[in-house]
């Protein structure tokens, strides 16, 4: 009984998204903003217990301008202008995303954030759909 309690103990506190995870939390916040609309959705979207954000998989609504619409885990950027955010490698990876987005509708793309479970810089893995002139975006952190 004990070995049980402790190997319970030891094990990760939540599992890694996969980028299938990723594609299907993007297409089913597609789909919530296409069925109830934005004002409706993207609160949820930037609810960090709601249903866009699970452990270190949230879902980034962007304008095609660089601007946040939504963010699941950081409600701070919500509203803000993007467009020159760099990564630590100081690429822009918002405006790379935004350029993406307007010439393919669902892409994936590669730079590195602030992972919010473990609070560290990593590689990041980002798909994105485009819908009208949003970029709605989950990403998978890369181990």
């Amino acid at each position: 009984m004990g070995v049980v309690v402790a190997a319970g103990a030891i094990s990760p506190v939540f599992a890694q998204a996969s980028k299938d995870d990723a594609v299907a939390m993007v297409k089913k916040a597609v789909a919530a903003i296409k069925f109830d609309g934005a004002e409706k959705t993207y609160p949820l979207i930037s609810d960090k217990a709601g249903p866009f954000v699970k452990d270190d998989l949230y879902v980034v609504v962007y304008q095609l301008d660089g601007k946040v619409l939504a963010h699941g885990a950081n409600a701070k950027f919500i509203g803000k202008d993007m467009i020159d955010a760099q990564d630590v490698d100081g690429k822009l990876y918002v405006k790379e995303r935004v350029e993406l987005a307007a010439k393919q509708p669902s892409f994936w793309q590669d730079y590195k954030f602030v992972n919010p479970v473990s609070k560290k810089v990593e590689p990041k893995e980002m798909y994105c759909e485009r819908l009208d002139n949003t970029a709605v975006c989950a990403g998978v952190y890369k181990l």
